[in-house]
């Protein structure tokens, strides 16, 4: 692994953007506001990959661009949807789409918040926050059906087997695409909200709506969740409400494993919650459940 920061941490100057020949625009580094400044993230080389930056239409018009990293070779390569975090499509995603790359699969990660702006290069919180929140549930599932739709066009994709994965916000749209898409046989869900916070305002109930544990019965594909015990925004009480509602459900294939210690964020390398020992099985596991639904 290599240091890929200064030690006094980025500055303006690498705040620069990737444009490709189709058009795609991704912030080159990593996201600004959560990186490290002793961060040693795990990198991943394009070399023996087909890497790329696309855009596709999506149901309301928009050109919505993603980032595709696949085997070199025709495929067809089982396809996997990479849910970014809050923090958009930067440099820890496209790492990821590439690990899924070396390990078969085709992987894409649609860049679902830039209608409004790309979170990645900004530091203020509360301006990413809004960003996201005006990416709405319609919009999202509406952007993952495009999503399958111009993968299903693709020769070296195979749009029978079909799994998504995502972290934090990501997360929970891995349990709300899963209940929504029949064509996704697997999901990995990564730190994501289950359930509406304690005290939750009428308001924040319909913002975050549909809940995952509303949509328990509603899942068509296999799906695990990779939780924290130390996650402070996502307590245990809600993750034993999520159990509970998947055994209602009969939806034995379907569990959520909690990393004792671990904080949210454990999988992302380039931030200071990083848990080597919890990312590592937890990817292992994901690789387990796309592998036997995926690949068999």
């Amino acid at each position: 692994m290599s240091v890929l920061i200064r030690p006094e941490g980025q500055t303006s100057n690498d705040f620069r953007f990737s444009r490709r020949a189709v058009g795609g625009l991704f912030f080159a580094g990593y996201a600004t506001a959560a990186l490290a400044q002793d961060a040693r993230p795990v990198t991943t080389s394009a070399a023996g990959l087909v890497t790329a930056d696309v855009t596709y239409p999506a149901p309301d018009g928009f050109d919505l661009p993603a980032y595709v990293a696949r085997p070199e070779g025709d495929g067809p390569f089982p396809l996997v949807i990479v849910v970014s975090e809050i923090f958009g499509v930067h440099e820890y995603i496209r790492d990821i789409c590439r690990r899924l790359a070396r390990a078969g699969y085709a992987a894409v990660a649609p860049a679902f918040f830039v209608r409004v702006a790309d979170p990645a290069p900004l530091a203020d919180m509360q301006q990413i926050q809004a960003i996201v929140a005006a990416a709405g549930y319609e919009q999202v599932m509406g952007d993952v059906a495009a999503t399958l739709d111009w993968a299903s066009q693709q020769l070296w994709a195979n749009s029978e087997r079909v799994g998504i994965t995502g972290f934090c916000w990501g997360g929970k749209v891995v349990w709300q695409a899963a209940a929504r898409f029949a064509a996704i046989d697997a999901g990995v869900a990564w730190y994501g909200r289950l359930a509406p916070p304690e005290g939750a305002t009428a308001e924040q109930l319909a913002s975050g709506a549909p809940w995952p544990v509303d949509l328990a019965s509603d899942l068509k594909g296999q799906v695990i969740g990779l939780y924290g015990e130390a996650d402070r925004g996502i307590p245990l009480s809600s993750v034993e409400t999520m159990r509970l509602a998947l055994a209602r459900a009969g939806a034995t294939g379907d569990e959520i494993t909690v990393y004792p210690g671990a904080p949210h964020g454990f999988h992302a390398d380039y931030r200071a919650s990083y848990t080597p020992a919890a990312a590592a099985d937890g990817w292992s596991r994901l690789l387990a459940l796309f592998d036997a639904r995926l690949k068999a």
